[in-house]
């Protein structure tokens, strides 16, 4: 798989609640050789689930690691595949850190980042974690908007209904002058709309 040209490439979501241990994930020292192999034997690129917990009727409760640590833990312990979250939950997360975080991982990975933003769907983890889930494709839509100007254009200056950033910049920037590439993951089609002018990919 390695250096042929495809038309096709081909990625690895890693697993993150099929661990031995309490919790229901698998070690990072596991995670960590999974990603060596899957580079080794020719996948394109590694993924990230953005999750905080799983609970489920009739099941024990799983909690997946976070996701931005272990892109960085990733970015160090790979040198060719690109790796994202797949994908972002950005209620989770302020959107101009988010884009720190970003600008950060595409720093440590040599530019190997793809973004991956959507809006979420787990109620049980924004109820555990004290995130509000009404709205929220319309906080999706500032989000993003903050994000996308930082990643982009090094600056943005907003006032919003949730989100607020004044004369934020983004500095230092990654290896990229145009920031990573973004994707959204939604079947939405308001979040469609906010978001395909802008990508370069879809899950």
């Amino acid at each position: 798989m390695g250096g042929s040209r495809r038309p096709l490439k081909v990625g690895l979501l890693l697993p993150d609640t099929e661990g031995e241990f309490d919790g229901g994930a698998p070690r990072w020292a596991d995670i960590a050789t999974m990603a060596r192999v899957a580079e080794e034997v020719g996948f394109d690129s590694l993924w990230v689930g953005d999750h905080l917990l799983y609970r489920n009727p009739n099941d024990e409760p799983k909690g997946p690691w976070e996701a931005w640590s272990l892109l960085a833990g990733l970015a160090t312990v790979t040198e060719r595949v690109e790796l994202g979250p797949l994908v972002a939950c950005t209620s989770f997360h302020n959107p101009a850190m988010l884009a720190k975080k970003a600008a950060t991982i595409e720093e440590m990975s040599g530019g190997r980042l793809i973004l991956g933003l959507g809006a979420g769907w787990n109620r049980p983890e924004y109820d555990a974690y004290g995130f509000p889930y009404d709205r929220r494709v319309a906080r999706f839509e500032e989000a993003f908007r903050i994000i996308r100007s930082l990643l982009r254009d090094g600056y943005c200056d907003f006032a919003g209904e949730f989100y607020t950033v004044r004369d934020c910049l983004l500095l230092p920037r990654g290896p990229r002058p145009e920031g990573p590439p973004l994707m959204i993951g939604s079947e939405g089609e308001r979040m469609l709309r906010i978001a395909l002018p802008d990508v370069q990919s879809w899950n």
